[in-house]
């Protein structure tokens, strides 16, 4: 039966550095502990919102990925199912961070958990397969670089697998989700951009790709009528001229200010630019409020006192 509730839906995304920051080797201890940060603040802030949560999964794929290099004898698993395996894996993190938060808070009789394993539709005919732009999984050398069965790109820290990131059609489940969270449950999903997808006929085919997680959250987020979404990274917000000393951080832009800084070269692929990308598309479909945070200061961007805020 669903419940009658008229608050506001909250759509939390967390980037790669809600589990893992700079600097740390990434174990599973430190990964609960930096959970508690963002966690504790979705949690009281889900006394007054209906809340989804998406997240990243960057380093999870990449030890995945190395740790199939180092196993000659067991056979590479596709990327679709390295996407689900994560999406597994965080999901429970999160949720048991969650519920813990929830427990402390004395609110825990009155909240409901549920993570969905999630797909996202692409295009096969997107030209994202034919331009693979994604580096995923650990760095090499030039010389072993040549030598693997995949094609590599160069980035700062070595040559690295480059795969596909189609732009998101559509999220598989948003008609379960949209009821759960008219329900009131706290809904973990997406992880990862989602399990990418192509429709054959009646049923759908993994490929080899990786989906932007902001731009899924933004399509999830049109699909399932959120009200604010909010995108956690490892800066305070968006900044023009950002690491210069003429740097200087946006309170509050416009989608027509978002679109001209980032043609400007302000926002650059592969970190702020497809936040601003999901930020515009949200509002543009309707959404009331976007906002770029820090991890630590969640609750004050919604209420308005941090973090970038894009309006219409």
């Amino acid at each position: 039966m669903i419940i009658k509730n008229k608050k506001e839906t909250l759509l939390v995304a967390l980037g790669g550095n809600a589990l893992i920051q700079k600097g740390q080797e990434g174990t599973i201890e430190e990964q609960f502990e930096n959970l508690k940060v963002p966690i504790r603040q979705i949690a009281g802030l889900s006394k007054h919102y209906r809340v989804i949560i998406t997240h990243g999964n960057g380093p999870q794929i990449g030890n995945l990925l190395l740790m199939q290099e180092c196993c000659e004898g067991i056979s590479p698993l596709p990327l679709e199912i390295l996407v689900a395996q994560t999406q597994g894996q965080i999901s429970y993190m999160i949720e048991s961070t969650l519920d813990t938060e929830l427990m402390a808070m004395g609110v825990y009789t009155e909240k409901s958990l549920v993570s969905l394993i999630s797909y996202v539709v692409v295009d096969e005919k997107d030209p994202a397969f034919q331009c693979l732009s994604k580096p995923i999984g650990p760095a090499y050398t030039k010389e072993k670089a040549a030598r693997l069965p995949y094609p590599t790109i160069k980035t700062t820290k070595g040559y690295r697998r480059v795969v596909a990131s189609p732009r998101p059609i559509t999220i598989v489940e948003k008609f379960e989700i949209k009821k759960l969270i008219e329900m009131d449950f706290i809904v973990i999903c997406c992880g990862g951009g989602g399990i990418p997808v192509i429709r054959a006929g009646r049923t759908f085919c993994g490929v080899n790709a990786v989906i932007d997680k902001d731009l899924s959250s933004a399509k999830l987020a049109e699909e399932v009528g959120v009200d604010i979404f909010v995108i956690v990274t490892d800066v305070k917000g968006a900044a023009l001229h950002y690491g210069q000393p003429d740097e200087k951080y946006l309170r509050t832009i416009t989608i027509e200010q978002a679109a001209r800084y980032h043609q400007e070269g302000h926002f650059p692929p592969g970190s702020m630019g497809p936040k601003i990308e999901a930020a515009i598309e949200f509002i543009k479909n309707g959404g009331k409020r976007v906002i770029i945070t820090s991890l630590d200061a969640i609750e004050k961007a919604v209420e308005g006192k941090a973090g970038t805020e894009i309006i219409l």
